[in-house]
């Protein structure tokens, strides 16, 4: 009967393993911290601009990526730093929503004298 017993129990036992293997959620290794979120607010002058608009500015970007529904393009400044520009479609309406740089102040997404540089290299 022990042998028996043994035989139902084991996949029982297995099944509750792994059902316990699954309820424990992944975590991150000790040390890794993410970035906090950009803060709110943009540059003037960039919300609302369309593809039309930066190529006309600025020329072809760097650098293009689709990401989910949105896209982002980038152009490279001359003082080192990049500009990206966030493309969403609110309301039919496809045009920038958010623009970040890198480097960029504690308390801002863009850094005004990177654009600044980017505008200067369009000139």
């Amino acid at each position: 009967m022990t042998g028996r017993m043994t035989k139902k129990i084991l996949p029982v036992l297995g099944l509750c393993a792994l059902a316990a293997a699954c309820t424990t959620g992944p975590t991150a290794p000790a040390g890794v911290h993410l970035p906090s979120a950009p803060p709110p607010g943009e540059p003037s002058g960039t919300t609302g601009l369309h593809e039309s608009d930066l190529r006309g500015f600025y020329g072809q970007p760097a650098f293009i990526r689709k990401d989910g529904t949105g896209t982002i393009w980038r152009y490279d400044a001359s003082n080192g730093c990049k500009v990206f520009f966030f493309f969403y479609t609110k309301d039919t309406n496809t045009a920038v929503w958010h623009v970040e740089t890198t480097p960029h102040p504690s308390g801002a997404a863009a850094d005004q004298g990177c654009l600044d540089a980017l505008h200067a290299r369009a000139s």
